[in-house]
């Protein structure tokens, strides 16, 4: 029995959703990945840049960008993590690549988990582990059209509607149940989302670029 898993970050960790090809489906969440990783999967996407440059903007999300908008963070770079600050940071990335190249505030505050999945990754790990973007995800589900934003009412319906649709039915429920644990509802949402995109995805954006340490960078949708 083939097991699917969507990951993504929140405050205190990761929260993971998993379906299978019964259409079982349920979530877990953990402070560190490798606990999560270790339930048995045929495949597994998270939301979390893989494969970094040193500098410069990776391809696959200048590409990602132009189909769903700022959802998409640019500046994901190796090492990001060792500056003491975002003004450190920016100050270096303004210096080395030019004004306006800097990073912003959301991808400086997940740089610690960018670095925790850069240290699990390998070329080979990559053939179960891909990153997914849900809004390119959405995206797609949606053919190719752009949904409401997210934080509107709207915007959370079609999303859990499109969930629903391709087997999370128990969603609504969970929305319920995650309150006490720090996870918050487009977490979940979004895990949930990276879970149908590890049993269902054949399409990816960019894949043309290699990091230093051979991981492509792609985006599964």
């Amino acid at each position: 029995m083939n097991n699917y898993l969507g990951l993504d970050g929140f405050r205190f960790g990761w929260v993971a959703a998993w379906i299978d090809d019964r259409g079982d489906h349920g979530f877990d969440y953990s402070p560190g990945l490798t606990r999560l990783l270790a339930v048995p999967h045929a495949r597994a996407m998270i939301d979390m840049p893989i494969g970094l440059k040193p500098s410069g903007y990776r391809n696959c999300d200048l590409r990602a960008r132009e189909m769903v908008g700022p959802a998409v963070f640019l500046g994901a770079r190796r090492d990001l993590w060792t500056f003491p600050d975002m003004a450190a940071a920016n100050r270096h990335y303004w210096e080395h690549e030019g004004k306006g190249r800097g990073v912003s505030a959301q991808l400086w505050n997940i740089r610690d988990k960018i670095r925790e999945v850069d240290e699990i990754m390998t070329p080979a790990r990559q053939a179960t582990i891909g990153e997914a973007h849900p809004e390119l995800i959405f995206w797609n589900l949606a053919g190719r059209a752009r949904l409401a934003k997210k934080t509107s009412a709207e915007g959370h319906e079609q999303r859990i509607t499109l969930l629903a649709q391709r087997g999370f039915t128990k969603l609504p429920k969970w929305l319920t149940q995650r309150h006490g644990t720090g996870i918050g509802r487009d977490d979940l949402i979004d895990a949930c989302a990276c879970a149908v995109a590890a049993r269902d995805s054949t399409q990816r954006v960019g894949g043309d670029e290699i990091d230093p340490r051979g991981l492509r960078m792609e985006i599964n949708c």
